[in-house]
């Protein structure tokens, strides 16, 4: 089949004109066109009079090879390219007693879970939270009755930080060999919409996550595979031999038992701060890397929609709004959006006692009152946090601590309005914007728990988002703080072969290790870290990196 790309047709148009500007793109007769299926569909809303849906399309068409000749130098025509997922590996009839363990049952750990049972490897997938349904109710604890539980919450458990977001599956990493269509295709057999595999920006919500979740989970049990809930690894047994190398041999649970290792995959999330600091006096290799914190920043979704639809917002071709928006400050410092959440919630995401820590969430359906946004600003550890890998993870819980004493010491969350903000002036009462935050918020002064540099920053760029969006810098905006769980502020470094750089057998992905930033992300390093530890076992060669 051929594929043709930027295939651009107004927002209302009739079904019959998309085989007909296929046949006008391809210089082709109706009858010459046998058959066609969206591959993608996005939308071009720059000229909100006249907005655009832009296909790619898998077209079957008589003639190929002449056509294709016809469009050679033509870079939106082309071959269909082969998305299907080849697995690498396979596992011997008889296997060692020495299971792969996998910790972590977020995005990357189910999918490095999913794939070695997929290759008949049976691993061993570890969380130290609860499974979904029992985390979620513990995470609604929190939300309505501020009442935390350190290992069952937005972080920890079945489904990861991923499952209490908005479900979005679309990233900007390189993916030559086409593995985020592996993870849509397996979301799709667990029960997410088809259309994940067509629209641009694939979003899930989190009530249809858990389910799938659970699917997920019953696939790998099916293929072998064991999942081991409330088991937190407090300890990692590592032999070094006498030419200095370093092997991991077992893992220690907090219940006091040792579960034999050689192969573990560390697919923690990015909060796994205590797990951090265990595997670092343990001696493997890690470093620290750059994060973002800031606050959230809510707008009524009408307003969105409007600036950014015009007379089209509403259309439900469209859906809700978002947007994504940077600046490069005076003061060195870029403050751009994250985690764009389009009619959706502000939630508590904190995993720590006496601290307080926001993130967005949004359902599938995108239709709570307010679109909600991280509003971050950009750190590095050589400016802001030297000398220590683990400085970082200090750095966070100062500005939660302070988020917490600041909204009341209860988990309520503090909040400014943006007109406040701008003046320098404690906010006291709320203006046209209701904050969706639960367990509520208090209004006050957020330089009180950000650092003076961000909310200069900040400053600095909120009337320039204004100028792109109309709205957005309303004065009755409100501004929820704080946002510091944006990504991992460490890394563990891995070599070619996706293995610690100091501790053989050990195998870094996912968020929490630094090497992704969402869920499609995260999954997709599941897949090549299921892959090289699968190659490890097989004596075989790691897929190359891309």
């Amino acid at each position: 089949m051929l594929r043709i790309t930027e295939l651009a047709l107004p927002l209302h148009h009739p079904d019959e004109a998309l085989p007909a500007a296929i046949c006008k793109r391809l210089k082709i007769t109706p009858r010459d066109l046998i058959r066609f299926k969206i591959a993608r569909r996005a939308h071009d809303a720059r000229d909100k009079l006249a907005i655009l849906l832009v296909y790619s399309l898998d077209v079957a068409v008589k003639n190929e090879a002449t056509v294709l000749a016809k469009f050679r130098k033509d870079r939106n025509v082309g071959t269909t390219p082969d998305t299907r997922y080849k697995f690498t590996a396979q596992a011997p009839a008889v296997q060692s007693e020495i299971r792969p363990v996998v910790i972590g049952a977020g995005p990357c750990g189910l999918f490095a879970g999913l794939i070695l049972a997929q290759m008949g490897f049976r691993p061993i997938i570890l969380d130290r939270g609860k499974v979904v349904r029992e985390r979620t109710k513990d995470t609604w604890g929190l939300w309505r009755k501020s009442v935390l539980n350190p290992e069952s919450n937005v972080q920890f458990g079945e489904g990861g930080a991923g499952t209490f977001s908005d479900g979005k599956l679309y990233s900007r990493i390189k993916d030559a060999r086409h593995l985020d269509r592996k993870v849509l295709t397996e979301f799709v057999k667990a029960g997410a919409p088809e259309e994940i595999l067509t629209e641009a920006h694939p979003h899930i919500g989190t009530f249809r996550l858990v389910t799938m979740v659970e699917s997920m989970r019953a696939s790998v049990e099916a293929l072998g595979g064991e999942y081991r809930f409330q088991q937190r690894v407090e300890g990692i047994d590592i032999e070094t031999r006498g030419d200095g190398s370093r092997h991991v041999r077992g893992l220690h649970i907090h219940d006091g038992s040792y579960l034999r290792a050689d192969h573990v995959v560390l697919a923690i999330g990015h909060s796994a701060r205590d797990t951090f600091a265990m595997l670092h006096e343990a001696g493997v290799y890690v470093e620290a890397k750059p994060f973002s914190l800031g606050v959230r920043i809510e707008h009524p979704q009408s307003w969105i929609d409007t600036a950014r639809f015009g007379p089209s917002a509403g259309n439900p071709i469209l859906g809700a709004a978002d947007y994504s928006l940077s600046h490069h400050c005076k003061n060195g410092r870029t403050v751009y959006s994250f985690c764009m959440c389009p009619g959706g919630t502000v939630v508590a995401a904190t995993s720590e006692e006496g601290r307080v820590a926001t993130n967005g969430m949004s359902q599938y359906s995108r239709n709570e009152r307010n679109a909600n946004s991280g509003l971050v600003v950009g750190i590095d550890p050589e400016r802001d946090y030297p000398g220590d890998p683990l400085a970082g993870i200090a750095f966070q819980r100062h500005w939660e601590s302070l988020a917490y004493v600041a909204g009341g010491s209860s988990y309520k969350a503090p909040a400014q309005r943006l007109g406040d903000l701008l003046e320098g002036k404690p906010s006291s009462a709320l203006g046209q914007v209701v904050p969706s935050y639960r367990p509520g918020v208090t209004m006050g002064d957020l330089s009180e728990c950000l650092p003076e540099f961000a909310i200069t920053a900040m400053r600095e760029a909120l009337p320039v988002f204004g100028r792109q969006i109309p709205g957005y810098d309303h004065p009755d905006v409100l501004l929820t703080g704080v946002e510091t769980r944006t990504s991992s502020p460490v890394r563990f470094k891995r070599g070619d072969d996706l293995q610690s750089l100091n501790t053989r057998g050990l195998y870094p992905a996912g968020e929490g290790a630094g090497y992704a930033g969402g869920i499609l992300s995260a999954a997709v390093d599941g897949i090549k870290i299921a892959e090289a530890v699968a190659a490890s076992l097989t004596q075989t060669a790691v897929p190359l990196p891309e």
